[in-house]
């Protein structure tokens, strides 16, 4: 679900340099980011002098605010030269660890004797100095020398708020597991303590035995009941499904939502089989669909680093995440391969493609037919996609695999939910996968976010990431995969 990204914003300022300059940036910046929805918490033009930043005394005003509002990130702009102890200070004293995206504004035009000038092309690399000097982590707008009304501003500006979404979301993120793993998925194992102590998330349990238990125990005629099976009608066609069955699908969708509700979760990882199917005779795959259509990823095979990647896909792309398998690799083409799974994406994904709930193919030949119902089959609508991977190594680091493709059609036919993605290099990043120890999950959400995980896995949460790029600060799609670990 969407929220609104706070930003503190420092409007870097040295005496020596014309106040009005800087004042004007000030509130071009503001202008800016309020432009494309961001919550903006600066020092007034009361509070400090003309609203920027300068020296220890308005570096404690700023800090406080920041840490009042609990701000998501730290945007510094050096709106003229800029005070870097100022700068320092004031992300120091704030006390929040929070991503910081640094960038100067240019000149007026071209310097001349007569004109106030800003030098914000040799103040913004003392600020980096200084930021690194106090330990801070930081970014750098791809284009730092700019104004705030460019339009290179406004694109970085909304990459810098989905790092801070992904940050701010993983560090603070609950995730509810119900069931264990299916035992002979080993792929799916993780480290529940490091997960905790390294990144902050917290993994909430419900043992599957209660899940099911509160089924057999929820009335038929339950209003909660009645709403759930009258929205699956309206979310895809159940029209193959008998009544028995779906009494139970929606029953199951009741006791997820109240964990969610109940534990304030930011997703799921469920076990989804075989134990759902021989004890409640269904499949949870639609539920899980229509909960991560509202934002709430639901992960299969109680993956809970599956989950953490849809969760920072989602956060990232402001949209629906999946969480497929490496399937197949298409016969006619090298560099196309199926993202697939039983029938559990939200069904966004599948654009105008009609979908519709099926049957679970791969276990019914061992649980029975009328025991495998539940999934939403469909195709994934073409267009652009990320993918990515968050796993941990036997040194005990996290590590992230991330590549951009596009999905495409052709001739491949399959059954449950799945589409043909496109990925340049597909050959060497699939080894690239095996020789790094990737496991077969990996997640995905429409657009190119690529550049926006790289930053915020590799920069902010410290885990090494593997790329199709180079290693020179930036995310670059299409060139051959290597290693990168920002700074």
């Amino acid at each position: 679900m969407a929220r609104q990204v706070k930003i503190g914003f420092i409007p870097a300022n040295r005496g020596f340099f014309s106040n009005t300059l800087a004042a004007e940036m000030r509130a071009k910046t503001i202008a800016a980011l309020e432009k494309q929805g961001i919550e903006v918490v600066v020092p007034t033009e009361g509070q400090t002098n003309v609203g920027c930043v300068e020296g220890y005394k308005e570096a404690k005003i700023a800090a406080k605010l920041f840490r009042e509002a609990d701000v998501d990130g730290i945007l510094v702009g050096a709106v003229n030269f800029g005070d870097e102890s100022g700068v320092a200070l004031t992300v120091k004293m704030a006390e929040l660890n929070v991503p910081v995206m640094i960038f100067g504004c240019q000149e007026t035009g071209r310097l001349s004797l007569e004109m106030e000038r800003r030098d914000s092309f040799c103040g913004l690399l003392s600020i980096g100095d200084v930021l690194r000097q106090v330990g801070a982590k930081y970014s750098v707008a791809r284009v730092p020398i700019c104004y705030p009304t460019d339009p290179s501003f406004a694109a970085d500006v909304s990459w810098f708020a989905g790092i801070c979404r992904i940050v701010k979301g993983v560090r603070h993120a609950r995730y509810g597991q119900i069931g264990t793993r299916p035992d002979n998925f080993w792929t799916c194992r993780f480290n529940e303590r490091a997960l905790q102590e390294r990144l902050g998330v917290t993994t909430v349990v419900m043992d599957l035995s209660e899940a099911v238990a509160k089924v057999n125990h929820m009335p038929d005629d339950s209003a909660k009941v009645k709403d759930v099976l009258a929205s699956i009608d309206g979310y895809t066609d159940i029209s193959a499904i008998p009544d028995e069955p779906m009494l139970r699908i929606a029953k199951f969708e009741v006791v997820m939502r109240d964990f969610v509700e109940d534990a304030e979760l930011d997703g799921l990882a469920i076990q989804c089989w075989t134990s759902l199917q021989d004890n409640l005779g269904i499949c949870a795959c639609t539920s899980m669909s229509r909960l991560g259509n509202e934002g709430f990823p639901c992960a299969c095979e109680a993956d809970i680093n599956g989950l953490l990647s849809m969760h920072a896909l989602r956060l990232a792309s402001e949209t629906p995440a999946g969480l497929a398998d490496w399937n197949n690799l298409s016969v006619d083409d090298p560099e196309v391969c199926n993202l697939w799974h039983c029938g559990v994406f939200p069904k966004s994904l599948f654009g105008d493609h009609p979908t519709k709930m099926g049957i679970q193919e791969i276990i019914a030949a061992t649980v029975g037919r009328d025991n495998a119902c539940g999934v939403m089959e469909g195709t994934i609508e073409n267009g652009p996609v990320t993918v990515g991977r968050v796993t941990i190594g036997a040194d005990d680091r996290f590590k992230v695999f991330i590549a951009e493709g596009q999905v495409e059609a052709t001739p491949n036919t399959t059954f449950g939910a799945g589409g043909w993605v496109r990925l340049p290099g597909l050959q060497h990043a699939y080894r690239d996968i095996l020789v790094r120890h990737f496991p077969h999950h990996v997640a995905f959400t429409r657009g190119q976010v690529g550049d926006v995980l790289y930053e915020a896995f590799g920069n902010y949460l410290g885990m090494s990431t593997y790329y199709p790029g180079n290693v020179d600060g930036a995310y670059r799609p299409g060139l051959p995969f290597a290693e990168g670990k920002r700074r």
